[in-house]
């Protein structure tokens, strides 16, 4: 390669690095700019009997969601290094892809099993509340329309 365009592949190489920079110092100056909000047991309000109930329900859930949740990590990047291997190989993409579908599915039980025995923890104001804040929850968009900036 011509030291012309060694430099200029150096150029683009330091800009694009210093947007990517850029970006998460501003994504991060901006996280922490909003105040954080309050525990959801303050947000309803819970007495102490219901607290108590709650964060034993809570822990065990928190560690199998958890728990489902790096299986998904690991099987995303399987199912990554699948499709943008030298060879395509049709049956680990598809392993890659029942197991995450197969896990997605149990952190939705998961989480209606855990909203079930919250609901039974709440009274009838709370679990309105509760049901509130779940519809106001603001869609989240997918890395996939993040990368092609939809």
């Amino acid at each position: 390669m011509k030291p012309a365009s060694l430099r200029l592949a150096l150029l683009l190489s330091v800009a694009l690095n210093l947007g990517v920079i850029a970006t998460v110092a501003l994504d991060r100056l901006r996280l922490s700019a909003t105040p954080p909000k309050p525990p959801l047991h303050q947000i309803l309000g819970l007495n102490a009997d219901q607290r108590v109930r709650w964060e034993a329900a809570e822990r065990p859930f928190l560690a199998q969601f958890d728990a489902a949740t790096a299986q998904l990590e690991a099987h995303r990047a399987a199912l990554i290094d699948a499709l943008f291997a030298d060879t395509l190989d049709s049956a680990r993409i598809e392993s890659a892809r029942a197991a995450i579908a197969e896990l997605q599915q149990t952190q939705q039980r998961l989480i209606i099993e855990q909203l079930i025995t919250e609901r039974a923890i709440l009274d009838a104001a709370q679990r309105a509340q509760l049901a509130t804040l779940l519809r106001d929850q603001p869609g989240t968009r997918s890395t996939v329309e993040d990368l092609h900036g939809r």
